[in-house]
Order: structure tokens, then sequence, then C-alpha cells
């Protein structure tokens, strides 16, 4: 068992993980596949070490979106949680909102911002980016 630093799980409880350590990245990501996947307007992600990172309780259920990436979610309630890229196999993404403690992780960037849906207005000071950076 990792020594857990945030916890965190899905809608119905059927997945619960735990993650050590702090993330390196907070965002939130308007691209096009992330709002499809999540059926959301945006998606605030943490970026976490892939070895840092667990299933506690339940099975996630993997899926290939595009090549190179694998989302995992919820198999029964369907809740996102996970983002992997090939790219970056040392490093998971996890949906902030999925965490206990999701006041205390903010998203510092908006990222993919080409990708944004016309009625969302971004009126907060974080920086803005029309593509992902450092690799996100």
């Amino acid at each position: 068992m990792i020594s857990v630093a945030h916890a965190g799980g899905c809608f119905c409880g059927a997945v619960r993980y735990a993650v050590k350590g702090e993330p390196s990245f907070q965002c939130f990501c308007h691209c096009t596949s992330c709002r499809r996947a999540a059926g959301a307007m945006l998606v605030a992600w943490g970026t976490f070490k892939a070895v840092d990172f667990q299933i506690t309780h339940g099975d996630l259920k993997n899926t290939v979106t595009s090549p190179g990436v694998t989302r995992g979610h919820c198999g029964h309630c369907g809740t996102s949680l996970t983002y992997q890229h090939e790219r970056r196999n040392s490093e998971i993404d996890v949906t902030l909102a999925s965490f206990d403690d999701a006041a205390e992780l903010q998203p510092t960037v908006h990222i993919w911002v080409e990708d944004k849906l016309p009625w969302v207005q971004i009126t907060d000071d974080l920086p803005q980016y029309p593509k992902g950076i450092s690799g996100a």
C-alpha cells in the first residue's frame, strides 16, 4: 500500500484510488477529446507519477480512445478518472473533481483553448494556451 496523499473515486463508489505526492501539473483542458470523453464543457486534470497511483477498490475500465491514449473510467457509473498517453507513460493524469479533497487541488492554467466551446467564458486570470503545454 502506498502512503496516501490524496484519495478519490467514482460517483457510485465502485472504484477507489490513492495517489501519493503532489501533482506536477494542474490544468483545465478544453480539448475536444476530453470534452467528449467526459461529456463536460472542460475537464480539470492533475498529473502524477504513474508509479504513485493505485486502484484501492474495484476495477478501472481502460479504453483506448485515440492512438496512444488510454482513458480510465468506472465500468458501472462511467465516471472519467484517468488519462495516459504513451509519450508520457511515466505519468498519469487524474480528474481533479474525482478526488475526495477536490477543493484543495486547483488548476493553474487552461490548455487547448483553441478547442473551447464558444459559449464557455473564461473569467479567471489563469494563463491560457491554444494547445497543450509540456506534453499535455
